[in-house]
């Protein structure tokens, strides 16, 4: 079985020991610790896909609310761009314009970018679906909103099912009619890792 691991959760190790997870190519989450930490103890020679979302959050946090929209728009043209190359490109222009202005910004922008940039060694799939975790947010957000609706649960039981029941539902969805990434996709990016961790 081929696994893209989107993840934003805290005890990935317990997560990855439930779902039995043995193998994974890439894992797509923000720069939290102990993912990290976990992630690079458990999967040796997978990719980590800093999410870029969460990233340009990280590296705004820094920049005056004024200059935030124009900064964040110079950013994004990073991640559209069609090769690695073309990406390192924009963004070295983007740090020699902005050095001065927003040194801090610039600073954690340096440090992330590498890692923000991983969906590019996997071609084979659409990289708006593998450079950020928004799909499991979208996923979060239609739990809290059908939550709200009930408002008031009867037990602990009764909010599980109705999560698990909305879980099984969209698991169909994808396995059926509109699958985010396609199985033969996941099975060539496989292929290809296997292959490179015998070589190493």
């Amino acid at each position: 079985m081929v696994h893209f691991y989107i993840a934003e959760v805290v005890h990935f190790w317990v997560a990855v020991d439930k779902r039995g997870i043995e193998k994974i190519a890439l894992l797509v989450s923000d720069a939290h610790l102990g993912i990290q930490k976990a992630f690079k103890e458990s999967f040796i020679g997978a990719s980590w896909q800093r999410c870029k979302v969460h990233f340009m959050r990280n590296i705004l946090a820094h920049v005056p609310p004024k200059a935030k929209e124009k900064f964040a728009a110079k950013l994004k043209t990073i991640w559209l761009q069609e090769s690695k190359k073309d990406a390192f490109m924009i963004a070295q222009m983007i740090i020699e314009e902005f050095r001065k202005k927003f040194p801090e910004a610039i600073e954690v922008f340096q440090e992330g970018l590498e890692d923000s940039l991983q969906f590019y060694h996997f071609p084979q799939i659409d990289k708006r679906r593998i450079s950020s975790t928004n799909i499991l947010e979208r996923i979060n957000k239609e739990i809290r909103r059908r939550s709200k609706v009930v408002s008031i649960f009867p037990s602990r039981e009764s909010y599980l099912r109705l999560i698990a029941t909305y879980l099984m539902e969209y698991t169909e969805d994808w396995e059926i009619e509109r699958s985010y990434i396609h199985p033969q996709k996941l099975q060539e990016v496989m292929e290809i890792y296997e292959a490179q961790l015998k070589a190493a």
